[in-house]
């Protein structure tokens, strides 16, 4: 007996990737419904060796599903989300925003799947934004054996992470530096991001920084450790796919950079790739399409006293996005549904 699953926005490109990763992994599906808004009714997607024709959210009924992945934006989950949980289906969420409800879990399965027990307060799960996934599934491990006081993090952030717009304006931009008789708009960005670097990333808040930067603040201390301080700084990168960020790490307690290299190759989702050579690290390109968070240039940092330097790469739209929502999916089916 297997499970009754909903994707909603199964037409975007994390939605197709939950798609995707639902089938890779053999997850045990019985039904599956694949959701999006009326402008996209009939659009076809790809599940396994099957194509599924996607069905208007509006009016769906949600009852006698056990639970529905969505990836549709905060306007569209702040709608349709209630009615789905209401209906006693659980909420797996990609956006933003019941992250830092209290009453919703806030879920990495490699780092705090226990947490998942308080999904039933709302019958809602919150994923959390892909740049902080890949970064608390590498800090975890770390955490627990010489305690994190602080972490300064340097994001570099592919256009993937915008959508297909994104993505779109990338190639747009690329094509016309070249062909100077192309036009293009800036749509997306504020700035050209063809050969550029954007140090923006959502909407500026009052005290300078982002509402990225402040995400990654915000989900480390509520997924890992409320004591841990955080400093980000969040760039836009011309990379189609594939998140990259350097972390200085800070300890409580000593630890060498060969047992923390020792304890990230144990740590689950982590794969590490760090010689001391040409090419003995992972770059975004190389990551594309893995599940794996890579980790390179481990190395101590002599200015602190308990210092670490990082270099963590991921493929966002899998693991950062649709790989963290199907494993939500796979904790809540193995520790509390037991179906499959």
């Amino acid at each position: 007996m297997g499970y009754r699953i909903v994707v909603a926005g199964a037409t975007g490109n994390v939605g197709r990737e939950m798609l995707n990763i639902l089938a890779e992994r053999g997850f045990p599906v019985d039904e599956i419904a694949v959701l999006a808004s009326r402008r996209s009714l009939g659009t076809e997607v790809s599940f396994g060796d099957k194509t599924l024709k996607t069905k208007d959210i509006e009016g769906f009924d949600f009852a006698g599903w056990d639970m529905a992945l969505f990836a549709i934006g905060s306007d569209a989950t702040k709608k349709y989300a209630p009615i789905a949980a209401a209906a006693g289906c659980v909420v797996i969420d990609n956006s933003s925003l019941y992250r830092y409800d209290p009453d919703v879990p806030l879920i990495v399965p490699e780092v705090n799947a226990d947490a998942i027990e308080g999904y039933a307060k709302k019958n809602i799960i919150a994923n959390p934004n892909c740049s902080t996934a890949q970064m608390v599934v590498a800090l975890k491990p770390l955490h627990d054996r010489a305690r994190i006081k602080r972490v300064v993090v340097s994001t570099y952030q592919s256009v993937s992470g915008s959508g297909k717009d994104g993505i779109d304006e990338l190639w747009d931009q690329t094509k016309a530096v070249y062909n100077p008789t192309d036009e293009y708009e800036r749509k997306v960005y504020p700035k050209q991001i063809a050969f550029n670097v954007i140090p923006h990333i959502d909407v500026f808040l009052e005290d300078g920084s982002t509402k990225e930067e402040w995400k990654m603040v915000a989900e480390t201390k509520k997924i890992v450790d409320p004591s841990i301080k955080v400093t980000a700084t969040c760039v836009r990168v011309p990379v189609f796919v594939g998140h990259s960020e350097a972390l200085n790490v800070e300890f409580e307690d000593f630890l060498d950079e060969d047992e923390a290299r020792d304890i990230l190759r144990e740590a689950p989702g982590v794969m590490v790739i760090d010689k001391r050579e040409d090419g003995g690290y992972v770059t975004p390109v190389e990551c594309v399409g893995d599940f794996a968070t890579f980790i390179s240039r481990i190395r101590q940092d002599s200015t602190i006293e308990n210092g670490l330097n990082l270099w963590c790469v991921s493929d966002n739209l899998r693991m950062g996005a649709a790989l963290n929502a199907v494993q939500i999916a796979e904790t809540l089916g193995n520790r509390v549904l037991k179906k499959g």
